[in-house]
Formats: C-alpha cells, sequence, structure tokens
C-alpha cells in the first residue's frame, strides 16, 4: 500500500567545506522518496519545469516510485542556491528562485486520493490542507513538516492542517515556536492539543527525540567522519521512519522506534554525498550493515 509525498523536486546549487556542486537534484519529494521506497512504494506529487529532463526522471527509475503525480509545467525548475560554513547544522541561502513552484496547487490524480499513508512536505499550509480535503478516505495516518516561516507567517491555515495530523516532524526551534515552550516535553503536551499524537523532534547531527503517548525515545545520530552536504537529512530521515512505518501497518512504540532507527540510518548515508547521489548508490547490504552497527553501539548489552 502507497505512501503519498506532496513537496517539491527542485535543483540545488550548493557549496559546503567539501566542495562545490551546481545543478544537482533537491527537493523534499526527491530525498524523501528515495529513501522511503527503499521501504514501501511511493506515490509523489510535484511539479517540475521544462529544464527537468529524461536524466533527472530516471534517477527515480527502478523503483517503487510512481511518479505519475508529477506536472511538468512550461518554465524552469525550482532552483535553491545555498551555503554551509563550518557550522553544518545551519544553511546560508543565498538565491531562491521558485518558479514553476510558485504557481504549485497540488492536484492529486484519482488513484492517489485513496493512498493509505500521507506525508505532507514543507509547503504553504494552505495547500498541505487543500490535499488533505482532496483525500477520497483518510488516511491510516497523515504526516506533515512545517518550519518557522509557515509557523510565523501562516498560523491560522497551519493550525487548521494540525487537526488533521497524526504525526508532526520539526526541529527544536520549530517545536518552541510552534508551542511558546521552551521545553520539549512540554512542548509535545501542547502539540498534542493541536491535534498530533506523535512528535518527531529532528536535532541533526545531535540525533531525534521521538514522543508518543505509550513514551519517548531519544536516538542519536549515526557518527560520520565525512559529511558533505546536509541539506536533504531532514527529508530523508523522514522518508525511512515513514517509509518504515508504512511497510509495518502499525505505529505502535516498538515499531515506532525501529522506523526512528532506520531514519537516522538513512539520513546518515544521505549526508556523505551531495544532493541525493548517496541514496541513489545505496545498496541493500549497505544499509543492513549500517543498521546491525547502530543497533551495537545503542544496545546496553
Amino acid at each position: 500500500m502507497s505512501l503519498l509525498v506532496v513537496g517539491s523536486v527542485a535543483f540545488d546549487d550548493l557549496e559546503t567545506p567539501s566542495g562545490r556542486r551546481d545543478h544537482i537534484l533537491g527537493g523534499s519529494a526527491s530525498h524523501f522518496s528515495l529513501s522511503a521506497s527503499r521501504f514501501n512504494p511511493v506515490q509523489v506529487v510535484a511539479v517540475v519545469g521544462e529544464d527537468f529532463g529524461p536524466e533527472e526522471f530516471g534517477v527515480f527509475a527502478g523503483r517503487p516510485i510512481d511518479l505519475s503525480g508529477i506536472r511538468k509545467m512550461p518554465g524552469l525548475s525550482f532552483h535553491w542556491k545555498g551555503q554551509y560554513g563550518d557550522d553544518l547544522n545551519e544553511a546560508k541561502t543565498l538565491e531562491t528562485h521558485l518558479n514553476v513552484f510558485a504557481g504549485f496547487k497540488p492536484d492529486l490524480p484519482p488513484t492517489f486520493r485513496e493512498a493509505p499513508y500521507l506525508f505532507l512536505g514543507n509547503i504553504d499550509p494552505v495547500l498541505q490542507l487543500d490535499v488533505v480535503r482532496q483525500m477520497k478516505t483518510r488516511p491510516r495516518w497523515t504526516a506533515l513538516d512545517t518550519m518557522n516561516f509557515w509557523i510565523d507567517g501562516a498560523r491560522p491555515a497551519l493550525m487548521e492542517v494540525l487537526k488533521e495530523i497524526d504525526i508532526l516532524l520539526v526541529n527544536e526551534a520549530e517545536a518552541r515556536s510552534l508551542t511558546g515552550e521552551r521545553n520539549l516535553v512540554k512542548a509535545y503536551e501542547r502539540i498534542r492539543t493541536f491535534g498530533p499524537r506523535i512528535l518527531v523532534v529532528k536535532r541533526g547531527e545531535y540525533g531525534m527525540l521521538l514522543f508518543t503517548p505509550e513514551g519517548a525515545f531519544p536516538a542519536p545520530a549515526f557518527p560520520l567522519a565525512d559529511v558533505q552536504d546536509p541539506t536533504g537529512a531532514g527529508d530523508t530521515f523522514a522518508g525511512g521512519f515513514l517509509g518504515y512505518l508504512a511497510q509495518a501497518g502499525t505505529l505502535d512504540l516498538p515499531v515506532l522506534k525501529r522506523a526512528a532507527l532506520a531514519g537516522t540510518v538513512m539520513a546518515s548515508f544521505a549526508v556523505q554525498a551531495f544532493g541525493t547521489e548517496r541514496l541513489q548508490s545505496l545498496q541493500d547490504a549497505d544499509y543492513q550493515a549500517r543498521v546491525d552497527a547502530f543497533t551495537r553501539m545503542i544496545s546496553l548489552a
């Protein structure tokens, strides 16, 4: 059963301490789908321009990723230019060209409207709510990502869509901005009153925190000697986390913990190369070896 993602497919120009790459594949839906499809079939809704050709579409080939929801429009694709200094937790935006993404209005194909699992990527909450209303039946669960731009600038619409959400994925600053609570435990209790019953707090190189009604679970990031590009780490984590949950078909706490591990491992691969390069070359044996290593690392035995 498919996991539907609505988000961005884009091009990035990136400069990090490891080097520079121009016009590489980026966007929330790109990283998410390449990660989630390791565990579960994915349906993608996004918009691209005329510059998005067979080579870019070919990145998704051979995987259980349905691209029939991607609309190709006259003009250029969403293009972001960013730079990282020594602190890889913070990107400096140099240029943002929305291009065809400026007019993006998700229109779900009929077969997509029955998806049992839904992830609303980091887009305008007005659009997120519209997607929810296009669903023919309520998904088993719906997850959402957002950021301070929407928390500060589109709060009424965001609060409305949060009523429909089961799983919220944000970073620490976003959780605090959304709730006004400095303490993340208190922030979670506040967020539960908004709608979501599961909160994932993404903490970059420090890992993540999972909050559920049944209990909390902290997980560290997988330690790496070489990090080249952290741009898609959060969306890759979300893909691994939610893809694993869709495959499992349950939100029980033990499964949520294993899903957190899966997402963390997938993100650890993504940051080791620019854009989606490492996700494209990742093999099952590579993934399983790192899962085993991570499991040993966090075990108390």
